[in-house]
């Protein structure tokens, strides 16, 4: 099982937050390379159901259920799909939901997935269940609508440049690989004082339309939230902003928090609907310096916590 030694980004944060207690049923809605799943099994004797979209991924959920007879149960699809895989499993509440939005690194690692621009790999960036890969639009789209995902999706200030250059480029040869895409975004945006090299942002980009993650997202967290009992705890990690944003906000409408009328409108007086939820962290938790050095990965990576009141 030295496969599982991996250690995910906020893993004991994570798990402390959501405070696993023995016969709980959780979610872990990102089971990725299973270190969080394999932490909360053994912080207390509790079932949990495991979901990715990713077969490699579930095949990997399958060794370690191996471990925990009976207790991992395992659910191949996407996170907005959770009122559907859990309830065919039987589950009509949970105790705890635990998200790790981050792409995993065996999907980052894989030069055959083709998510990452440092290895030369097919231009795919598919987790599984998409319907189209990066290479279809790269080589597809209208100039126009690629430069919006980059600029939507990858916070791309070069958004119209790099479509462009994309544009004129697939004209004379359809793009294919990673590397050849990378060079020709590093040909239009120079490197900055960040150190980031200049095709992030349009890879993320890519890979969140490829896969729309960000709708996932917004489907998973309403899903996971419903199904809460009680002292439920609802736990997520993100990793860029625009994750972020839908967690901040989907937190801040579920406990009441969420900007509403002037105090001195008179629609103000009429309250509003009462809170569902509290939030257990004021800011998002971050990684420590400790953890940043080892994992530089986790240098962006923010966790949000909150828990279901009584009814």
């Amino acid at each position: 099982m030295s496969e599982f030694s991996h250690v995910p980004v906020l893993r004991d944060e994570a798990v402390a937050m959501l405070a696993p207690r023995a016969g709980g049923v959780y979610l872990d809605g990102t089971f990725g390379g299973g270190g969080y799943a394999k932490a909360i099994l053994d912080a207390a004797e509790c079932t949990l159901f495991a979901i990715d979209r990713d077969p490699a991924a579930v095949a990997r959920a399958a060794e370690l259920a191996l471990s925990y007879p009976g207790r991992l149960k395992i659910c191949e699809g996407r996170i907005s799909e959770i009122l559907h895989l859990l309830g065919a499993g039987g589950v009509e509440s949970l105790d705890g939901a635990v998200f790790d939005l981050g792409v995993s690194s065996y999907q980052i690692d894989d030069a055959a997935r083709g998510f990452s621009f440092r290895q030369d790999g097919p231009l795919n960036m598919q987790m599984g269940g998409a319907a189209i890969t990066a290479a279809t639009l790269v080589n597809t789209l209208p100039e126009s609508e690629l430069a919006d995902i980059l600029y939507q999706f990858g916070d791309e200030k070069a958004s119209r440049r790099i479509a462009k250059a994309i544009v004129e480029r697939r004209k004379v040869e359809k793009f294919a690989t990673t590397v050849d895409l990378a060079g020709v975004i590093r040909s239009v945006v120079r490197p900055d004082k960040s150190g980031i090299d200049p095709a992030t942002r349009s890879f993320q980009a890519l890979r969140i339309a490829v896969n729309d993650e960000l709708g996932d997202i917004a489907a998973a967290l309403e899903q996971a939230a419903a199904l809460l009992a009680p002292g439920g705890r609802l736990v997520v990690v993100s990793f860029h902003s625009l994750e972020d944003r839908i967690v901040k906000r989907f937190f801040a409408q579920a406990s009441g928090r969420a900007p509403g009328v002037s105090r001195h409108d008179p629609a103000g007086m009429q309250g509003g609907e009462k809170p569902r939820f509290k939030l257990l962290t004021g800011s998002p938790v971050g990684p420590s310096a400790a953890e940043i050095k080892a994992n530089p990965r986790a240098r962006s990576a923010k966790l949000r916590a909150m828990e279901r009141l009584a009814a």
